[in-house]
């Protein structure tokens, strides 16, 4: 064992309570103290205070500041100066906690950004030692290719942090298989708040902190053995176990689950396990999760990996919050499942193992598959993984919380205890889909708490102390995975008799005698109903919001709080959300801290200003508006909304930023070129290379990096050019317009052009579709700078025997206007549009958008402008993207494809990952023989406007150098680059790579219409 001296310390006398407010003078000379003794970032502003006030749980404490330690000699002196200082100490991971545990009136010291490394790996000895600072998946990925893994896996695995997971005794969907984290944990090397530091393993005696616990064991040992549940998933209280000499007297494995009340981890060896080279999934449809839970011990004795189960709830959620989410479409029947997983040698011997599971439930239920494919099995594990953010909101907005998330107790009477807990949810009003980790009792569920009122949370209250009871009844622990906080550490002496309580608090004595180790956790606890995020009486700034805000009840302040902070959106890798944060690595730029300041801004207490708050401008600046989190968010956070509804709120009778006056009124501007002779437009692009360009872009707010996308001579509204475009602009058909305005529409084989009334629509088809009429929506960005795109859409379209229609007049989404917050302006060209297809729509004529990001937003951004619209309403549902109408003819493109077989790497569209989805681009491309490799990659970094803005160029550089620019520079000369998007295909041009396709034009080459 390892100690430090003790370091000096002002000595002050003792307060009565833990949270005593400190003057802003002693903040002051915190900070200063501390930036001097400090390496890394400290930080005292508003800023992060708002952003680190809460966790994923249901509580909200401001914290003194966040102090970043960049080693472990920082950490050090962190905690020296504090101590000097008097002031409590949080150690933070992810922030992700469920119970509360993570926030506090404390100096916080934030582990994840820098003391992130894996120190070692010992295949041999089976063990790794890391600092508390490294993501869970970073460990597993080391230890793969030693065939083993850490056992405990939380659905966080992602982004949670090994400290957080010993601060809260993690466990995981493996938990039955490989146990808890404290199962896991060889050694530790701590640091108390008097500056001792010791490195703490199995029979380590001594003077001091070690004989003071020692003692405690002898004196309490008969009592701990009695009074401890005999349960896996006992998570409540401290590991008083671990001090019996049965437990080899493990200090290491006592301050597991401390929840960072005891001493600070600055590292730890962990113990690693064989993981199986294959794996396989049995999935079982029972008639509800009662009957599921019943029949978990017979799996138990088969020897699983996991057992994890869900209820019809929390699918019917998943369904009703992602329309296009498709694995839970290949569940078999039920309203309860499990999980089991098993694992082999080879594929065959974990199939086999699943088999024997089905084999043996089969006079139970006759509803099971059985899934090998590691692609399959990830999908349907992402719905498990979700359960907590999916079941947070209902699609109308309605509130869900966590608090009794994870009580367990033990598996035999699992079944018994989910019956009188619905028994309970039922006495109190209440209602909650649930998950969990069945095959160790352990129950996860949100539950629809009125945390707004007196009243609801008196009955919070008394749900949560009647939930108590039940558990402790049956057995169980209060938690089994998230630890206590301030959710359940009033309720442990309901679960242990006085002298435990007493001797948990001697516990945190002997570690902490000043109380200065987060203060209020476990022991001496908060009250659970005290220091809620949503408080009573909570202000808004704003319940008219520009913004429909249709799945939020029509509220902006109900919009900033539906981030319950999980924190998928920290993580490394893996789908779209969040581009900025994956660049800079800063919670500022993560859709949860941008989330956290838009809730501190509308309720005013540490974010001032309201909507001139320049901590949330400054947040919301590096926000690409991707939508990536709408859709990957468990929760559906839809930052992008969010923004535009900020810049709205701010710029309202303002002057703008130049930006929002050049692209963002870009349609206007095009419409303007689009009339201009071939030879002004050549003459225009010239200047846009030359050195008036610069001139240009700086008036217009254009980052000097970037160069002025090349305009098309002439806008294909106004060419009609292609195969066939003679007898297709030749013929004419009526669509009912009112009204005869005059326009000019192209000639025919050259001709000069004619005057036509508006009730005359170009029929880009030399006779009626045989498939009936589809209209085109000739949109900005591939009107005015891809036209050649539209052509061959067009061609492949009449390929299929459809006959294609376009609008009279330049129509328009409304989507820069909507991107920079100008939504009154996008409201008025969006409902100018809708006047324009008016007889499409009311005649069901499908409309057919090109761009990815003008088809999203006539489906998803029309309603939350015109809410009240009809036609909007009707576009919304009546809006297909290309790949949706080729979608239906497979077979048919697949007998007409010619030509030998291509390869493609396919960047998609954020604004398509989304609010669209890409089945029908995957079959199309199969179809059309494109061996299709879709990266996941994230935004390309342009994202319309963002990446041509002033201070934006590195950012954007950044998120396409992640794996898109990479994965196109390494790919050979003949695979494609196909990129739907118009900003994807500018990023990849003004990257210098090969020239970009879209799917149209793959279609069209492959049908030989090109």
């Amino acid at each position: 064992m390892r100690r430090s001296p003790r370091r000096g310390r002002r000595v002050l006398p003792r307060r009565a309570a833990q949270t005593e407010p400190v003057s802003s003078s002693d903040v002051d000379d915190l900070s200063a103290a501390l930036s001097r003794a400090v390496r890394g970032p400290v930080r005292f502003d508003p800023a992060h205070r708002a952003m680190y006030s809460a966790d994923a749980s249901n509580y909200r404490r401001v914290p003194i500041g966040v102090v970043t330690p960049v080693d472990v000699d920082d950490v050090e002196a962190a905690v020296s100066v504090c101590s000097a200082h008097d002031v409590p100490v949080l150690p933070r991971g992810a922030g992700t906690s469920i119970a509360g545990q993570a926030v506090n009136a404390a100096v916080v010291l934030d582990f994840a950004s820098h003391l992130n490394r894996i120190e070692s790996i010992d295949p041999e000895a089976r063990t790794a030692r890391v600092q508390p600072g490294v993501v869970l998946d970073k460990l597993r990925d080391a230890a793969r290719p030693h065939g083993l893994t850490f056992g405990p896996d939380p659905s966080t695995h992602n982004r949670c942090t090994l400290g957080g997971m010993i601060g809260n005794n993690a466990c995981g969907s493996h938990s039955v298989a490989w146990g808890k984290t404290v199962d896991n944990v060889h050694a530790l090397d701590v640091l108390t708040y008097r500056g001792q530091r010791l490195e703490l393993g199995r029979g380590e005696h001594g003077a001091g902190i070690p004989a003071q616990l020692a003692a405690l064991a002898d004196r309490l040992g008969e009592q701990v053995r009695t009074s401890f549940p005999d349960l896996t998933r006992r998570v409540s209280g401290y590991n008083l176990d671990q001090l019996l000499p049965e437990n080899g007297f493990d200090l290491a494995k006592a301050l597991v689950g401390t929840e960072g009340t005891c001493a600070t981890v600055l590292g730890a060896t962990v113990r690693l396990v064989e993981s199986p080279a294959f794996r396989a999934l049995a999935v079982l449809g029972f008639p509800d999760a009662y009957t599921a839970a019943d029949h978990v011990m017979p799996i138990r004795e088969l020897g699983p990996l996991t057992i994890e189960g869900m209820d019809a709830g929390l699918i019917a959620a998943l369904r009703a919050a992602n329309p296009l989410e498709t694995a839970s479409r290949a569940l078999p029947e039920g309203g309860g499942w499990l999980y089991v997983e098993t694992g082999g040698a080879t594929r065959a011997e974990a199939e086999a193992a699943a088999d024997a599971v089905v084999v043996a439930m089969k006079p139970f239920t006759p509803h099971a598959l059985v899934v090998s494919d590691p692609g399959q099995m990830k999908a349907l594990w992402r719905i498990r993984e979700d359960g907590a953010g999916i079941l947070t909101r209902s699609p109308d907005g309605g509130e869900a919380w966590p608090g009794w998330e994870d009580a367990a107790v033990p598996p035999e009477r699992f079944g018994a205890y989910l019956r009188e807990f619905d028994a309970l949810l039922t006495k109190h009003g209440r209602r909650g889909a649930y998950y969990g980790h069945f095959g160790d009792g352990c129950l996860h569920v949100r539950i629809d708490f009125d945390l707004l009122t007196r009243e609801g949370i008196a009955n919070f209250r008394g749900f949560m102390e009647e939930g108590a009871d039940l558990v402790v009844a049956h057995g169980g622990s209060l938690s089994g995975e998230h630890g206590d906080g301030t959710a359940r550490a009033e309720l442990l002496p309901r679960m242990y008799p006085p002298e435990i309580i007493a001797a948990f608090e001697e516990f945190k004595g002997i570690w902490d005698p000043d109380d200065r180790m987060n203060p209020g956790s476990v022991v001496r606890p908060k009250k659970m109903d005290e220091d809620l995020r949503i408080f009573v009486g909570m202000p808004t700034m704003v319940d008219a919001p520009m913004l429909a805000f249709a799945h939020d009840r029509g509220s902006f302040g109900r919009a900033t709080r539906r981030c319950l902070g999980v924190g998928k959106c920290v993580t490394e890798s893996g789908g779209v959300m969040c581009p900025s944060y994956r660049a800079t690595g800063e919670e500022m730029h993560s859709t949860r801290g941008r989330a956290r300041l838009l809730f501190e801004m509308a309720n005013g207490e540490v974010i001032k200003g309201g909507w001139d708050s320049t901590e949330v401008d400054d947040a919301l600046d590096l926000c690409l508006s991707c939508k990536g989190c709408k859709r990957d968010c468990p929760v559906g956070v839809d930052m992008a909304a969010y923004k535009t509804e900020f810049l709205a709120q701010r710029y309202q009778g303002k002057v703008r930023p130049a930006s929002h006056y050049s692209m963002g009124a870009l349609p206007r501007w095009m419409r303007i070129v689009g009339k201009l002779p071939a030879g002004v437009v050549d003459v225009l692009n010239a200047a846009a290379r030359s050195p008036l360009g610069a001139l240009a872009k700086r008036a217009g707010g254009i980052t000097p990096e970037r160069a002025i996308p090349a305009i098309a001579r002439t806008p294909y509204t106004r060419t009609g050019v292609g195969p066939g475009a003679g007898a297709r602009l030749g013929a004419r058909v009526r669509a009912g317009l009112p009204g005869p305005v005059r326009r000019r529409l192209p000639g025919v084989g050259g001709a000069t052009p004619v005057q036509r009334d508006d009730s005359e629509v170009a029929l880009l088809h030399g006779g009626p579709g045989s498939r009936g009429r589809i209209l085109l929506w000739p949109d900005t960005f591939t009107n005015h700078f891809d036209p050649a795109i539209a052509v061959d859409a067009v061609a492949v379209l009449e390929r299929l025997g459809y006959t294609v229609e376009l609008p009279p007049r330049d129509v328009c989404c409304g989507l820069t206007w909507t991107s920079t917050g100008q939504v009154d302006a996008a409201r008025r060209v969006l409902r100018r549009s809708l006047r324009t297809i008016e007889p499409w729509l009311a005649a069901g004529v499908p409309v057919v958008g090109l761009e990815p990001s003008c088809t999203a937003a006539l489906r998803a951004d029309g309603p939350e402008l015109l809410p009240d619209e009809p036609l909007a309403a009707a576009l919304s549902t009546g809006v297909r993207t290309f790949a949706e109408v080729l979608g239906e003819h497979v077979d048919e493109l697949a007998a007409a494809a010619t030509g030998p077989a291509r390869k493609a790497l396919v960047q998609v569209h954020c604004h398509q990952h989304a609010e669209l989805g890409t089945d029908d681009d995957r079959a199309v491309m199969a179809a059309i023989g494109v061996d299709a490799e879709v990266l996941d990659s994230g935004c390309c970094g342009l994202a319309g406007n963002f990446g041509f803005e002033k201070g934006h160029y590195d950012v954007s550089m950044a998120c396409a150098e992640r794996v898109l620019l990479p994965a196109v520079r390494a790919a050979d000369a003949d695979v494609d680059v196909l990129a739907d998007g118009f900003s994807c295909r500018t990023q990849l041009r003004q990257a210098g790579t090969r020239e970009p396709v879209h799917l149209a034009q793959l279609a069209a080459r492959a049908l030989g219409v090109s």
